[in-house]
């Protein structure tokens, strides 16, 4: 049964002590950035601390987002970083093009995760996608997608949320989680925000305090109705093969079916 990570907590790579509390903090996978959290001036101090940590297996995943491939920092980020025992996947920020990834792929044999930032890179984002069979997932990275859009409104990124979407299930791979909410305060906001990117396809979300992890798992987990209903089309599918009814008149197909299995899964999460 597939177990989809629905927490993805963000923290600073040059912050040894933090990292120690995100890893104990209940999500799903932490993420050490050595990108955009880290001054210039700690990025080799960063990157060092990062590869000692990792030296050693993690009691949960750590991915590590490293700095832009067309930086001057990359490099040396892929080199340290290459196959250590506690690295679960590189997350590589600013993709525009699939020879980033194919790139990146020859560099080291550990998972991909490509973040999407820029009107190019959604042009893009089917062929990125199926770059490489180390290419693990895609993602959104909005607020430099919001720059680059010149938008003033959220409900600008929509279109962009769902091509990301759609190339990454036509690539095979999962569903994408959300890009960060920002304000560490506004757990009602980010309440609904995850509501709003679940109604559209998306699967759990970034993080950037613990406090956001239980407000997203709540909005991604599936609720109780939802889960009857999931039972109640899994065991209908059980009894009679093929397309049907059910008593309430809803239609069963094959679909429905793989939609209410895949409830049942996050359900069992854990």
């Amino acid at each position: 049964m597939t177990r989809y990570p629905l927490t993805w907590l963000y923290v600073p790579g040059d912050r040894p002590h933090v990292i120690a509390k995100a890893l104990a903090a209940g999500a799903d996978v932490v993420v050490i950035d050595l990108e955009d959290a880290v001054a210039p001036d700690r990025k080799d101090y960063a990157r060092a601390a990062t590869a000692d940590l990792l030296t050693q297996p993690q009691p949960v995943p750590v991915h590590v987002r490293v700095n832009a491939l067309d930086g001057p920092w990359a490099v040396d980020d892929l080199a340290a970083l290459a196959a250590l025992p506690g690295l679960g996947g590189l997350r590589l920020p600013k993709v525009t093009s699939p020879d980033q990834v194919r790139q990146a792929a020859a560099a080291t044999p550990v998972p991909l995760h490509a973040l999407l930032e820029s009107a190019l890179a959604i042009e893009r984002a089917y062929a990125i996608a199926t770059a490489h069979p180390s290419l693990r997932g895609i993602s959104l990275g909005e607020a430099d997608l919001r720059a680059d859009l010149g938008l003033r409104a959220d409900a600008g990124l929509d279109w962009p949320r769902s091509r990301v979407i759609v190339a990454a299930r036509a690539a095979g791979l999962p569903p994408p989680p959300q890009t960060v909410h920002p304000d560490i305060r506004d757990l009602d906001g980010l309440a609904a925000s995850c509501a709003h990117g679940r109604a559209l396809g998306f699967l759990g979300r970034a993080a950037i305090h613990p406090r956001q992890l239980p407000v997203i798992e709540r909005a991604y987990l599936p609720t109780e109705l939802e889960i009857e209903h999931a039972e109640t089309i899994t065991k209908a599918a059980l009894a009679n093969e093929g397309a049907q009814a059910l008593p309430d008149g809803r239609f069963v197909d094959a679909a429905v079916v793989a939609t209410a299995r895949r409830t049942l899964s996050l359900a069992r999460r854990g």
